[in-house]
């Protein structure tokens, strides 16, 4: 199977036009939905590492402190932040959504 330099340079531009580089001139909008994807990943996130959590024995205390829960959900809330847009589901539904625009 041959290809010819035309098929070739599409298949280049092809593959730059599906890259994830992030455009300099982002409008608003843009900025707003990647906010909102990567708010909705941090969501998911979450809901994983509360289910994993669920069976979480601790240790080296036998009594637990009261806010143990709290304190190991807020934990949680904010590493789920953090790692948000690093998983690629809120690439994916950014790539769907300015779409879709």
């Amino acid at each position: 199977m041959g290809y010819g330099i035309n098929s070739m340079t599409s298949m280049a531009q092809l593959t730059i036009q599906n890259t994830n580089i992030p455009k300099i001139n982002e409008n608003v909008d843009d900025k707003e939905l990647r906010q909102q994807t990567d708010a909705f990943e941090a969501v998911i996130i979450k809901m994983l590492m509360d289910n994993a959590a669920v069976n979480d024995k601790d240790m080296f205390s036998s009594q637990k402190d009261p806010g143990d829960k709290i304190y190991k959900s807020m934990y949680r809330d904010e590493l789920s932040k953090a790692s948000a847009g690093g998983f690629g589901f809120s690439q994916m539904l950014y790539d769907y959504l300015s779409r879709e625009k």
